[in-house]
């Protein structure tokens, strides 16, 4: 599914716990550039689609199947933790000059408030590509 952004700027998260969705003002995975996929950990007290998100580690390899039925195939360079209130968006957002991507998710849950102070983000880069 395609996202987009919000009036304050902040990227739209899709409406339920599946699928992840594709911001659509990033490139599609395998093009140049970082590709943005964001999904959620939970939703309505179910697990999301991205609840092991932060499972991933250098070297896992992640598959996203793209619309012409080919799939892009992308190593994980690295996973990391950013608080909301300070979120790298040109980090995670910015020019790269190969084609990378991003998965982004909630973390950092305050048991306390039940909301979530972090976000997980998956970089990694395209490794390869299969054909449908």
């Amino acid at each position: 599914m395609d996202l987009g952004l919000m009036p304050d700027g902040t990227l739209e998260v899709p409406p339920g716990a599946f699928p992840a969705g594709w911001y659509d003002g990033s490139p599609t995975p395998g093009e140049l550039g970082p590709a943005i996929l964001a999904g959620h950990v939970h939703y309505d007290e179910s697990p999301g689609v991205f609840k092991r998100l932060g499972e991933l580690g250098p070297g896992d390899e992640v598959d996203v199947l793209r619309a012409d039925g080919s799939t892009a195939v992308f190593t994980v360079t690295r996973t990391a933790d950013f608080a909301k209130s300070s979120f790298p968006t040109e980090t995670v957002y910015g020019d790269i000059d190969h084609a990378g991507l991003r998965l982004i998710t909630c973390g950092g849950l305050d048991a306390a408030t039940g909301t979530y102070e972090d976000n997980v983000v998956v970089f990694a880069e395209l490794s390869g590509t299969r054909s449908p």
